[in-house]
């Protein structure tokens, strides 16, 4: 680690450095989605670029998916911390993704990280995650049926492919041809992010730029700080019931937040963790809570860790919000939805211009598989189906869209037909399901398969029997629903040819009465 230099700089020398690393991230991730080789990542772009700075703390994160950040945040501390600073050497390459010892959130964002040395020391770390539609047709009772389990270790050493541990890897994938082209890809776009942070400490100097990093950060600090500054001091509660299709019985969650000069404390109060995998790990709550608090306080503020230090979170150990092993955490995501939906409910009355009415509030996700007829080639398909986002104080919500911790792409009906054994009949805007107001809330989406061969399903969805709620009188959202031609429990079916299943996701809550329209 080189010793910090920190030098004086100007705004304007400071928004350029901020600017370059901002593109170098940017173009990261489109290296990452233009090499990748599934669809889940070069169609659906799900996956996300960033740089640390050489201490461990964000310096910079690409706009893609928010929810990455909770695989991020953990990852550069517990390589340092497992690694002694003469074992890490330019061209190692660390991998990970575990939820508990991997800084991940869930298993299929794997995380790959490579320091940056600049002058013998490193400067900054080039790190990107993506999401590996693997790990199917498994269970959810606890972390081990999930998939591998995978540390912060080294996959390269000094530029040097460990085959042993990518051979482990790929071992415990059921689509292992996938995988080791996107984990190719994600090498690519860290080998880039590597060059072009180097090459901008070339061209500045490593005293400026590592300044420049901190300056930035401070500068997040302080609009974060200005921001909560401007919410009235006092605590502010709000509650929503939180269910999923494979968990019907509706589990309350509330957050109690204390507004005290420029600080923020938010305080969850939850279930204990349940044997089924909506449970969230503590940094993926922490992300929830950033991505939630920055978009309501000032959204303009830069993406790193200096936004985070007036932000203090607590929740206890052992609940669906800040769970311990071996809980279940695949289908985190949507539990991540709700805490945003009661982060927003609490803070509307004193933000009521920051904040939509609930938007659908659900991630949909449907997961196809099966082996191929005439092959063995095992195939996975996931999609992740957006709905309505919330009225706003001046707007109508929009329709069919992904909100909140996620942000992917739809993937295309061309490329889905081509690339799988699936036909998809219909899909459309779900008339009438956006709440009723002086603005109304976006229309969830109607998405429509059928089978062309023998494959299994399996849907997550949430805001079944809670609709998204409006506000200042504004009505609520429509519920999600889904209906399939085979039995299907639990959101789990096995189709045969023909077979055709309709899923219908969340409208979102409109803003103001009706009759004021």
């Amino acid at each position: 680690m080189n010793t910090v230099n920190r030098v004086s700089l100007d705004p304007v020398t400071i928004e350029i450095i901020g600017s370059a690393l901002s593109s170098i991230v940017d173009e990261m991730g489109e290296a990452l989605i233009r090499t990748s080789y599934s669809t889940n990542i070069k169609e659906r772009r799900d996956c996300s670029t960033a740089l640390f700075d050489q201490f461990g703390h964000t310096l910079c994160q690409a706009e893609h998916i928010p929810m990455h950040l909770g695989s991020f945040i953990e990852f550069i501390p517990l390589i340092t911390a497992r690694y002694q600073p003469e074992e890490i050497e330019p061209g190692d390459v660390f991998i990970g993704n575990d939820a508990y010892l991997g800084g991940g959130t869930h298993l299929p964002d794997i995380v790959l990280a490579e320091p940056i040395f600049v002058g013998g020391g490193i400067v900054a770390w080039a790190i990107n995650t993506a999401h590996h539609s693997d790990f199917a047709d498994r269970g959810d009772a606890h972390i081990f049926q999930e998939g591998i389990r995978i540390p912060p270790i080294k996959l390269y050493r000094r530029g040097v492919l460990q085959q042993d541990v990518q051979d482990l890897i790929l071992l415990n994938c059921q689509v292992p041809g996938e995988r080791i082209s996107d984990l190719r890809a994600q090498m690519a776009a860290n080998r880039l992010g590597v060059n072009r942070f180097a090459a901008l400490c070339g061209k500045y100097g490593v005293d400026v730029i590592i300044s420049a990093g901190l300056a930035l950060q401070d500068y997040a600090e302080r609009k974060m700080r200005a921001g909560i500054a401007a919410i009235p001091d006092g605590t502010y509660t709000a509650e929503d019931m939180f269910e999923t299709i494979d968990y019907p019985e509706p589990m309350l969650i509330s957050c109690a937040i204390t507004v005290s000069g420029q600080e923020m404390t938010l305080k969850f109060e939850c279930p204990k963790q349940v044997r089924a995998n909506f449970n969230m790990t503590r940094s993926a709550l922490l992300a929830t809570v950033y991505y939630a608090i920055k978009s309501i306080v000032d959204p303009t503020i830069p993406p790193n860790a200096g936004l985070t230090r007036p932000l203090h979170v607590e929740a206890e150990e052992g609940t669906i919000l800040c769970c311990a092993p071996p809980a279940a955490v695949m289908g985190r995501i949507s539990t991540c939805q709700r805490v945003v939906d009661v982060i927003n409910a609490a803070l509307a009355p004193v933000c009521p211009k920051s904040i939509t009415a609930a938007s659908n509030g659900s991630v949909v996700a449907a997961t196809f598989s099966g082996t191929r007829e005439g092959s063995n080639r095992f195939w996975i398909y996931l999609e992740t189906i957006g709905g309505g986002s919330g009225a706003r104080y001046n707007k109508d919500g929009l329709d069919g869209v992904q909100v909140y911790l996620t942000n992917t792409s739809n993937l295309p009906v061309e490329a889905l037909e081509i690339e799988y054994p699936l036909t998809l009949l219909r899909y459309e805007l779900v008339d009438g399901s956006g709440g009723a107001g002086r603005f109304r809330g976006g229309m969830g989406l109607r998405r429509v398969y059928r089978a062309e061969e023998n494959c299994d399903v399996d849907i997550s969805m949430s805001r079944m029997s809670t609709a998204p709620w409006g506000l200042d009188g504004g009505g609520e959202g429509g519920m999600a629903t889904v209906r399939c031609t085979a039995p299907i429990a639990r959101g789990r079916a096995s189709l045969a040819p023909a077979d055709v299943v309709e899923i219908v996701t969340p409208g979102a809550g409109g803003y103001g009465r009706p009759d004021e329209a």
